[in-house]
């Protein structure tokens, strides 16, 4: 036997220590795959890491400044805007010095806002309000000679002055809905030159106004709401001796005020707002109720137009209180009058009579028409002098005769029924041929 051959006892052994070190190398498995699993550290890392950070964030923050949730998803917003978002980066200096700089982490915040066109040729206003050219003959021919109102271009230069007042307060803004709210403002002359001021839209409700003479008893609801208003800017001199029902609603609001001022706990502040609220509100409302009867939301006919027109005195279009006007929608021409006064920035506003016949389901707080596919027309200078209580007859025949001087209209007007006549007013016999 050769001197370097292993004795063949050793054999054995040797075998079953090969066997060991292929087993630890099959389990080991190959170095190729070790290196690879030592790759991947880094990346089970920096996700460690990442969860770090998001803790500390939740933790050191302040108060959300937008009132956000951290779901809140800023895509889409309840003020209808959309937000659009990109992530600029730059080269800093040190962690520990950019943690504190103001400039170092920064969300820019710009609201565009595109001021849309007013509607202006008779196409234009009857993808809002179809068939308005069949309902009105003598229309065409008003709008081809039209201008569109100078208070359009106001309307909307008031919406954007109340955006930039409220721009740092997202929750205040305008909602979409309200930013577009008016499709056009058109000066109209008819062929004997009466003006005549037409206006697209969609209606929100107003629920305001009372009158004793008319409806001397109201829920408590109403009579105890401090948000419940009692005049409209349409009113006149009071006929009956039944007190207006909200004048005890004021007079409870008094008494708990003056509580407020015979108080020593109260501070001196909120005495000081507190006796301004009873001299230049609520005793003069109560005075105004005594003396003046209003139209009443729920039962009258009638639409706001807003403020800054209705005390126009050099516009000759510039509807005001008082003023006739009809209102159109789905084919329908109702009879109303301009009755109230509403908010600058927003126009499309009707009572809560004029809406539910409209939509049976509105109410203060649900408009009867979302689009903008309402057409208002007033007009100017027809109200009568002094005011007097309504009259739904009455205010349907003028507004026939007004129609008429600008073309005629081919469809009776819409025959508001009174609500609150009594029965010996509405032409009812109680006495059945039955109990004679």
């Amino acid at each position: 036997m050769p001197k370097h051959s292993l004795p063949l006892k050793l054999w054995p052994s040797l075998c079953v220590l090969l066997g060991i070190v292929v087993l630890i190398l099959v389990v080991r498995g190959p170095r190729t795959e070790v290196l690879e699993k030592i790759k991947e550290v880094p990346v089970i890392q920096e996700k460690v890491v990442k969860e770090v950070v998001e803790k500390i964030v939740e933790v050191e923050k302040p108060d959300p400044i937008l009132g956000l949730s951290g779901e809140t998803d800023l895509q889409r917003t309840s003020r209808g805007f959309t937000f659009r978002s990109e992530v600029e980066v730059e080269n800093g200096t040190l962690a520990s010095l950019e943690r504190k700089s103001r400039g170092s982490y920064i969300a820019d915040y710009r609201l565009r806002v595109k001021v849309p066109k007013a509607a202006a040729s008779l196409d234009e206003l009857e993808s809002s309000t179809p068939g308005l050219a069949s309902l009105f003959p003598g229309l065409g021919g008003m709008v081809a000679k039209a201008s569109v109102s100078d208070f359009y271009e106001k309307l909307y230069a008031n919406k954007i002055k109340r955006l930039e007042a409220n721009a740092e307060q997202i929750g205040s803004l305008l909602t979409k809905h309200n930013f577009f709210d008016c499709q056009t403002m058109l000066n109209l002359t008819a062929e004997n030159g009466r003006k005549v001021f037409l206006m697209q839209g969609d209606m929100d409700v107003v629920s305001d106004g009372s009158d004793g003479d008319r409806l001397p008893e109201m829920p408590d609801e109403i009579v105890n709401s401090t948000y419940y208003q009692p005049t409209t800017s349409y009113g006149w001199a009071k006929v009956g001796d039944t007190p207006n029902p909200l004048i005890a609603g004021y007079e409870k609001r008094i008494r708990v005020a003056r509580g407020e001022l015979a108080d020593p706990s109260v501070s001196a502040e909120r005495k000081t707002w507190v006796r301004g609220r009873i001299n230049n509100l609520l005793e003069p409302g109560i005075e105004e109720m005594k003396r003046r009867s209003f139209l009443i939301a729920e039962y009258d006919p009638f639409i706001v137009i807003p403020m800054d027109i209705i005390v126009n005195r050099q516009d000759p279009w510039a509807p005001h209180v008082g003023d006739y006007a009809v209102v159109i929608h789905d084919g329908v021409v109702y009879p109303a009058i301009c009755g109230d006064a509403g908010p600058t920035f927003k126009v499309g506003e009707a009572s809560l009579r004029m809406a539910r016949q409209i939509d049976d389901r509105s109410s203060p707080y649900r408009r009867p028409v979302s689009d903008l596919t309402v057409t208002y027309i007033c007009f100017p200078g027809t109200a009568e002098k002094p005011h007097r209580p309504p009259d739904y007859e009455f205010w349907r025949s003028r507004c026939l005769e007004l129609l008429e001087e600008m073309g005629g209209v081919n469809k009776e007007l819409f025959i508001w029924e009174d609500l609150l006549a009594s029965d010996e007013e509405s032409g009812e016999d109680d006495t059945s041929p039955a109990s004679e």
